[in-house]
């Protein structure tokens, strides 16, 4: 195996081991990538204070997420068609992030449904579902979520309408994806890779092949997703998602105090602020950067996690001493997936905490529950200073 000290490390391994239509799906924002590549330079921004002669012995970086226990308050985002990164990807990242102690989030556009993770895991998962027009879609999919014993479902609101990703164009990838004989190409010089897709039968949207009316094969998948969403979405809607699972309930794609509110108003018990990884509105503020504004919206009034942007252990610690209560990572622990399957993904949550674990020691603190701006210089216009 090779020696691991950073997701950059996985990154680079990524790359070389995934076809290039699944990596640049996985490295790809917006229009001109803006907010996706600020998502991670803004962190940079954010100074630690280094304290000593500090009692450093007996750290804990364990936490709780929406009243659940976890060894650190990282969970894993939802990403779309994770298991064509790595065969049966959304599988053996739930099981790396079932070992490690930190939640798992299923996408709704996964490749492994609901029931092939619930089958091949012990303890619950996380649901995310997509804002979608069809109502008996949409209960039938908390429903499954429910018997597979989801301890949670997150609601996507940044996804009405889809950001353009011109990497995803110039590759053909769709739901499903475009072969072409450049990809098909590609895709031969991955031999790693194309030996564990050969082994699988899991290949298309294992939530939606066969759960939504009239999807049966590929084609009409790409009818589907073309006409699923809904641009008509309100918080009323929403109200009306929450009365279809009444478990605890996390929404995610909040960059607006006023959203914020709304979303403490239909009863959500988290909300991440998110902006789609970059994925989405070109040109928004990153995620790091929008949350003191939703801190001092909300208060302690509802459980605020953060999304978008972390690559390391700093970028955890920064996030949680401004006062997020999680954090998510999806490109961390989807280079992870690629370069090196569930293994990978294990090695990108070691990363990460090694990296909270010492720095959170070298800051003066002990317990991560303890962290605050004490151990941050913030530049003073980092909200902005917006007309």
């Amino acid at each position: 195996m090779p020696v691991i000290t950073c997701i950059e490390d996985l990154k680079r391994l990524h790359k070389r081991r995934t076809p290039k239509m699944f990596y640049d799906y996985a490295e790809s924002g917006s229009w001109t990538e803006r907010t996706f590549r600020e998502n991670t330079s803004d962190f940079d921004r954010i100074y630690l204070r280094q304290r000593v002669a500090k009692d450093m012995t007996g750290r804990s970086t364990a936490s709780r997420m929406i009243g659940q226990d976890v060894s650190m308050p990282v969970a894993l985002a939802p990403v779309g068609l994770a298991g064509m990164q790595s065969a049966d990807g959304e599988i053996k990242a739930a099981r790396a992030a079932e070992e490690f102690g930190v939640p798992f989030t299923l996408s709704t556009l996964s490749i492994c449904s609901i029931e092939d993770v619930a089958e091949n895991t012990e303890k619950p998962f996380w649901m995310q579902v997509y804002t979608l027009k069809d109502d008996d879609f949409m209960q039938r999919l908390f429903d499954r979520a429910k018997a597979a014993k989801c301890s949670a479902a997150v609601i996507t609101v940044d996804l009405q309408l889809l950001g353009q990703r011109h990497k995803d164009l110039k590759n053909g990838l769709s739901a499903p994806p475009k072969l072409t004989a450049k990809s098909v190409a590609d895709m031969m010089t991955k031999l790693r890779w194309g030996l564990g897709m050969l082994g699988t039968k899991r290949r298309f949207f294992g939530n939606v092949v066969g759960h939504a009316k009239g999807v049966t094969d590929g084609s009409s998948l790409a009818t589907w997703t073309a006409e699923a969403f809904d641009q008509a979405l309100d918080w009323d809607r929403i109200r009306q998602f929450r009365k279809m699972w009444d478990g605890p309930l996390i929404i995610k794609g909040i960059m607006d105090p006023r959203d914020a509110l709304e979303a403490l108003n239909v009863g959500a018990d988290a909300i991440i602020v998110s902006n789609h990884g970059g994925r989405q509105l070109d040109g928004a503020l990153s995620s790091i950067r929008a949350l003191p504004a939703i801190l001092d919206a909300v208060g302690d009034r509802i459980e605020v996690h953060l999304d978008s942007g972390i690559r390391s252990g700093q970028d955890v610690l920064k996030a949680l001493a401004m006062g997020a209560k999680g954090t998510y990572i999806g490109r961390a622990y989807t280079y992870g997936l690629g370069a090196m399957g569930e293994t990978g993904v294990t090695k990108a949550l070691e990363v990460l905490h090694k990296e909270l674990d010492i720095s959170m020691g070298l800051c003066g603190r002990r317990e991560v529950t303890t962290l605050d701006r004490d151990i941050l210089m913030v530049p003073h216009d980092f909200q902005g200073n917006w007309q």
